[in-house]
Formats: structure tokens, sequence, C-alpha cells
């Protein structure tokens, strides 16, 4: 979900159907259990969340091999934050799978200029014949780079990020971030530095976080920050952030305790020289 400047909301979901009872006949579904996968919509807001428009379908991205059950590739889709540029568009990385045998998901850029209602793919974001790419986060700098920070399978848990500088119309070879953590959500501090947090999903389990320079050019030398370590098991993450004022932040995520039940939990951070 991502708040532009006109104050409009816009929130990019999943979407599934409940299959009763198996059908042979439908090929390409990505199951889980009863339930197909139908891909991606978005919903957009103009009054505060007070009503809502949508659902709104996006076009599949180019090769997907997933399909729908009405045998269609199935809408782009990606759990992770979007940014509206300085240009005005809205950037959005998704996910798409491929390969079937086996199956294996890249990722890849689309872009809205009308704030949210239309889409058009750009480009490939991060690609490799190994290493499995999908929920990502993108951030715009001061500068107008792009920067995508990507979860990954198949690669120790590692974070991979990948830079565009002409304005998403390519990516940077990825690179490997020299950490373990996911998904991410990079948050603008008053001073232009980022805030990029993540859950951790090794013990001990909990959240963490690190804070770039405004260019993001430190992030595998920046220090990281134990800010939750108490989780149950790894069934946590998911963080989003917010400036309540300049200084202070709040950070909600997914989370457990003592592999208890699952749910919201926040951290006030207090901003100074970083975090504390």
């Amino acid at each position: 979900m991502v708040q532009l400047r006109d104050s409009s909301i816009v929130c990019a979901s999943y979407g599934w159907a409940w299959l009763p009872t198996v059908y042979p006949h439908l090929k390409g579904l990505f199951r889980h259990g009863n339930f197909a996968f139908l891909g991606g919509y978005l919903v957009r807001s103009k009054d505060g969340g007070h009503t809502w428009q949508g659902p709104i379908i996006p076009p599949p991205t180019p090769g997907e091999t997933v399909f729908d059950i009405f045998g269609k590739p199935v809408p782009a889709y990606n759990r992770g934050a979007m940014c509206e540029g300085q240009d005005g568009r809205l950037y959005w990385v998704v996910v798409s799978n491929p390969s079937t045998a086996p199956r294996r998901s890249e990722t890849h850029l689309f872009i809205s200029s009308d704030k949210g209602l239309t889409w058009n793919y750009s480009c490939p974001v991060a690609t490799d014949p190994k290493v499995t790419f999908n929920e990502t986060s993108i951030y715009e700098t001061p500068k107008g780079d792009l920067i995508a920070f990507m979860r990954t399978a198949d690669f120790d848990d590692h974070t991979v990020i990948t830079r565009s500088t002409d304005h998403g119309k390519s990516f940077q070879q990825w690179e490997d971030a020299g950490f373990q953590g996911h998904p991410h959500y990079a948050l603008q501090l008053p001073d232009k530095r980022v805030m990029l947090v993540y859950g951790y999903r090794h013990a001990p389990f909990g959240v963490r976080a690190r804070v770039l320079d405004p260019e993001c050019a430190n992030v595998s030398s920046a220090q990281e920050m134990i800010l939750r370590d108490d989780g149950g098991n790894g069934d946590l993450g998911y963080p989003w952030a917010t400036l309540l004022s300049k200084k202070r932040a709040l950070l909600v995520y997914y989370f457990n305790s003592g592999d208890g039940t699952r749910h919201i939990a926040g951290t006030l951070l207090a901003l100074g020289d970083g975090p504390r």
C-alpha cells in the first residue's frame, strides 16, 4: 500500500479461488490445498480509505506460466512496497514465474502514469538461472535512482538489491547485500537517510534494521540493529514503517511469541543519529 502526494491510497493484493474438488483439465494452476491462485489486483481510495475504487486488474507479466482457473496467465502481483517517483509515476516490482519445472520466480517492473488505474510493463529487475527472487520493495533516492530490495530463495536467505539509474528503463545486475533478512521496507528519514527494516527468520527470530545513506550506497556495510529478537519461530516479519514526527517513527510487523497466536505488533523508534 502507498499513499500518493495527492493523498489517494493505492493498495495491491492477491486473489484466490476455492476449488471444492480437483479439476484435472485445469492446467498451470498454482494451488494451496483447495485454493487456486488468481494473481494480483489493486484498489484505490481518494477519500482516506472511506471508499474504494476497483478492483483494478493489471496485465500479466510477459512470459508468465502460472494460469488462473479460466486458463489465462495470472495478472501481475507482488507483496512489497511500491513507490511514487519524483516524476509522478508509480513504480511496482512484481513477481513472475517463467518456468514450471522447476518453478522459479523472477522480478519485473511495471509503471503507472495515472496513479494506479492502468499499468504498463517496463523491464526485468532481477533474473537468474539458480536464484529465486520474489517479494520486493522499491524506493526512489533523492538523486532519482530506483532501488529494489528483494527477498530470495536458494541463496542462503540473503537480501539482494539492484538499482535503476534511468527511471526504470533498465536495472543493473543484482548484487548480494551480504546479510540475511526479508521482506523489506525502506523509510526516508527527515535527514534523507533511509531506514531499511526487515524480518529476521533465523534464531534469534525477530525484526532488524539498518540506516542507509540517502543514495543507499552502503547497504552491506551499514550497522545492523536488532529491534526484536523474541520471536517464537520464523513465521514473522513483513514490516511497514511511517514517520510520526521528525523525532519518532512507528514500525509495525507480523509477529509471534513462543510460537503462539500470530498478531500485528509495533515498535516506536526514537530518531537521532539513528533508531535506538
